[in-house]
């Protein structure tokens, strides 16, 4: 909680008065494919984190832009980054660069930087993840209802 949200909250705080002063501005925050479908029951509380990070980025942005349209609080979700997370990670895990579909930190880092230059409000970084997401956002929804 403390580096997946409390660092984002703070910041967002710290750096929103100055935006509005000026009337223009862009945070990005950085969550994870995780954070929108929690198929990693080994990654629990990092899946908890990051759905509070994509909920507290959505609601700010609304209330936000309510009054000062010209600041955009972005979101970023990469899906597996080859680094040493797993290797890292308190309890353990599957060393990501051994994952066929992994992306490496260069590639996650230019889908920030082209989110910076056209403002997008939440992207992910390969477009199979959005895919991805709203197949299992809409499991077990029952359409007559």
């Amino acid at each position: 909680m403390r580096a997946n949200v409390h660092s984002a909250l703070y910041g967002m705080q710290e750096v929103l008065p100055h935006f509005k002063a000026r009337g223009d501005g862009q945070i990005v925050n950085i969550s994870s494919l995780l954070g929108r479908v929690p198929f990693a029951t080994i990654r629990s509380a990092y899946c908890g984190a990051k759905h509070f990070l994509n909920a507290l980025t959505a609601t700010l942005r609304a209330e936000v832009q309510a009054t000062h349209p010209g600041i955009q609080i972005s979101l970023v979700s990469p899906g597996v980054v080859r680094t040493d997370f797993g290797l890292n990670a308190r309890h353990g895990g599957p060393d990501s660069r051994s994952f066929p579909e992994s992306q490496s930190a260069a590639e996650v880092a230019a889908v920030i930087a082209k989110v910076i230059e056209t403002r997008q409000p939440d992207v992910y970084t390969r477009p199979a993840q959005k895919m991805i997401a709203n197949y299992y956002a809409t499991v077990g929804v029952d359409a007559d209802a």
